[in-house]
């Protein structure tokens, strides 16, 4: 029996879904649809120097705390029908607004192929209209910047 050979990873495995509950509690997650470009985070540790003397001159170092920042843009979607945004879009664009808890939203994001990796977090939401020709689309770019931990998680399409 042969060995596979291994294949590249595509930045599109990538499914992100936020939780559309008011409670936040993950009961009711729907897919970002539009999702164009997308930058996984992973954490940014704030790492302090550690050292003393009796190190035999060797630095020390101790990381004290971390942070994240998700950053992704989309093809804004419509219902021309009715004259709505796609709820999901509409959920980040309202918490821009927000202060407190209305300015959060709680997101995950997972390799939606079923491989292993998948993170959730809450965080606040900067909103950024883009502008551009009369023939481009509209693609906002979304930044959630976290505000507690970035957990793992079991991938929920595993």
């Amino acid at each position: 029996m042969s060995t596979p050979t291994p294949q590249t990873a595509l930045v599109r495995r990538w499914r992100l879904q936020i939780d559309m509950s008011a409670a936040m509690d993950g009961t009711d997650w729907q897919t970002m649809f539009g999702v164009t470009d997308f930058t996984p985070p992973m954490p940014d540790p704030n790492i302090e120097d550690a050292s003393d003397y009796e190190s035999d001159g060797w630095n020390g170092n101790e990381k004290t705390s971390q942070e994240w920042e998700l950053s992704v843009t989309l093809n804004r979607k419509i219902n021309d029908q009715v004259k709505v945004f796609h709820p999901t879009h509409e959920k980040l664009r309202a918490a821009a607004f927000g202060f407190g808890s209305a300015s959060r939203v709680h997101l995950r994001w997972f390799d939606r192929n079923g491989l292993p990796e998948a993170y959730e977090g809450t965080g606040i939401v900067q909103w950024e209209n883009s502008g551009g020709e009369h023939t481009d689309l509209e693609k906002p770019e979304i930044t959630v910047t976290g505000d507690g931990p970035m957990l793992i998680i079991d991938n929920p399409v595993a």
